[in-house]
């Protein structure tokens, strides 16, 4: 018995260091932000952007490229913006969309119709309503979202443990979500490019 410690020891020394965890953002969306609309537009505006894909032409960054060769294992939600993203970084390499990395919904809130505002403008109060006022209009609210962004960071720090580096492809706020149920979970950011298209956030056990 006495010689269990030096085992467990021997045995976490022979176990692989966890790899690193990037959160990429999508790249730009095809659909035009150069309108103003009411609230009840904007949530038209919302569903299609949901649905589209990425604007042609665009060119990822050599840095997330970078960061893919070294990936072990890839991932990306299951909207049509995150997986054409994964396949302008990836070429034709594999990876696995997951409905749980899809981004947290942005019901705009209930303003009267003679209210106009840009999709950036709304996609601020929309989001502002959705976290501090737990306005969600029957769909996910902000309590069902954080669950399922520790489910997710889970997940990754799992896919982590075997000794791979990790890069998820999805979305600017709900990667926002999982790297604070990453820090939660003790890891640290170690990179942070911003909030922009292409951008990403590393997370890692230091």
């Amino acid at each position: 018995m006495a010689d269990a410690p030096f085992a467990d020891q021997a045995s976490a020394s022979l176990a692989p260091r966890p790899g690193v965890i990037n959160l990429a953002r999508h790249g730009e969306p095809a659909l035009s932000r150069a309108v103003r609309f009411n609230a009840q537009a904007y949530g038209a505006w919302w569903a299609l952007y949901e649905e589209g894909g990425l604007l042609p032409g665009q060119t990822p960054p050599a840095c997330l490229i970078e960061i893919a060769q070294r990936a072990g294992v890839i991932l990306s939600s299951t909207r049509r913006r995150s997986i054409e993203t994964a396949q302008a970084v990836l070429g034709d390499r594999d990876f696995r969309p997951e409905l749980i990395f899809i981004e947290a919904p942005l019901p705009p809130p209930p303003w009267p119709t003679w209210i106009r505002l840009s999709p950036r403008h709304w996609g601020f109060f929309a989001r502002f309503w959705w976290w501090f006022f737990n306005h969600h209009d029957g769909q996910e609210s902000r309590a069902q979202a954080e669950v399922r962004a520790d489910a997710a960071a889970d997940l990754l720090i799992a896919l982590a443990a075997e000794g791979q580096d990790v890069l998820l492809l999805a979305h600017g706020f709900f990667n926002t979500m999982i790297g604070l149920a990453l820090q939660k979970r003790g890891l640290k950011k170690t990179l942070d490019q911003g909030f922009n298209y292409w951008c990403v956030k590393r997370f890692e056990r230091v």
